[in-house]
């Protein structure tokens, strides 16, 4: 293989991914070690902290079960900003639409993207549009950057999972990732749609209750709940206990990987968090959680342990011992 050739597997959030991102894009752009590297980045206003955040969107078909590309667009960015901790307040929005692409088609996506805007409390502010000759791009990309402000002294980050912590995910795994496939491949599946949705309000209810019990809370979007926590193993310096049994996913999501033979560890979520939170702290607030519409089906997945660094690791149904890895190559592409 040609080192020097970009893969679709660069753009899963695997292993391809990091490589890239820690050789050469960030490295080039920033310097920062894998270590700094969140959802957001933080920054300092006077006495407000900001967070600032950009993404791309590429997802195909650009219309699917449960939403759009622009309402996923809106849905990214501000859960971006929430897993720091952040309010959404605005955002931003550059389209690439190729020629010949239909404007009927255009304003569902924009109107589904205004209306996730208004739903998750966020103004579009600027933006940006061009179109590129037909065959130059695949009907439509959106990039979004978001702005947010903390409104309180927290540390959350990545690099603060410590030995005793309590990993909990707000809910079933793989739902976004195998609706988009499904789409993409005209497979009828009664009852699967995307869980692309704003995360902030369930994110202000858990800062309320848990407070300074919340370490670490990432939404596991490409490369799924598995790479997530492999990212997080890896900056803090921990082992990871998975339990398989407690993992939550939908028949039809497992019923689905059953056939094409996915593992829903390794599948993208648009609506789910995982959220590593101080031990006394974790069951009232996976109560709290579980009342609200986007966490009612949270559970605790796993514990935190002091073993070697950036492993992950899960007892499987059957009582044997998996070792889990980050994404390699890419699962399925332009889900997101």
């Amino acid at each position: 293989m040609d080192d020097d050739l970009i893969l679709l597997g660069h753009g899963s959030g695997g292993t391809l991914s990091h490589r890239l991102l820690d050789d050469l894009i960030v490295a080039t752009l920033s310097g920062h070690g894998p270590g700094e590297q969140n959802d957001a980045a933080l920054l300092a206003a006077g006495d407000t902290r900001l967070a600032f955040t950009t993404d791309g969107y590429v997802v195909d078909p650009p219309v699917f079960p449960g939403g759009t590309i622009g309402s996923l667009a809106v849905h990214g960015t501000v859960n971006d900003l929430a897993m720091m901790g952040a309010r959404p307040l605005w955002l931003s929005c550059a389209l690439i639409i190729e020629e010949g692409f239909s404007r009927s088609q255009l304003a569902v996506i924009l109107n589904d993207m205004r209306q996730a805007a208004d739903s998750a409390g966020v103004r579009i502010v600027t933006g940006d549009t061009k179109v590129v000759p037909r065959g130059k791009a695949d009907r439509i990309f959106i990039t979004t950057s978001g702005v947010g402000v903390l409104e309180h002294d927290l540390a959350i980050h990545g690099a603060n999972a410590r030995p005793g912590d309590v990993i909990i995910l707000s809910g079933s795994m793989g739902d976004h990732g195998i609706a988009v496939m499904a789409a993409r491949e005209g497979l009828p599946v009664e009852g699967l749609t995307s869980d692309s949705a704003p995360l902030w309000s369930l994110v202000e209810q858990m800062l309320e209750e848990a407070g300074e019990g919340i370490r670490v809370l990432r939404d596991p979007t490409r490369g799924g709940v598995a790479t997530t926590l492999k990212e997080i193993a890896g900056q803090s310096g921990v082992t990871l206990q998975l339990e398989e049994d407690q993992l939550p996913v939908s028949p039809q999501v497992r019923g689905v990987c059953g056939i094409l033979g996915l593992d829903p560890l390794y599948v993208a979520n648009e609506g789910k968090l995982l959220v590593i939170v101080a031990p006394e702290s974790a069951e009232p607030l996976l109560a709290r959680m579980q009342q609200h519409p986007l966490g009612q089906q949270a559970a605790i997945i796993g514990t935190v342990e002091a073993g070697e660094p950036g492993r992950v690791r899960m007892r499987t149904t059957v009582g044997g011992m998996r070792v889990v890895e980050m994404l390699a190559g890419e699962q399925l592409p332009r889900i997101c």
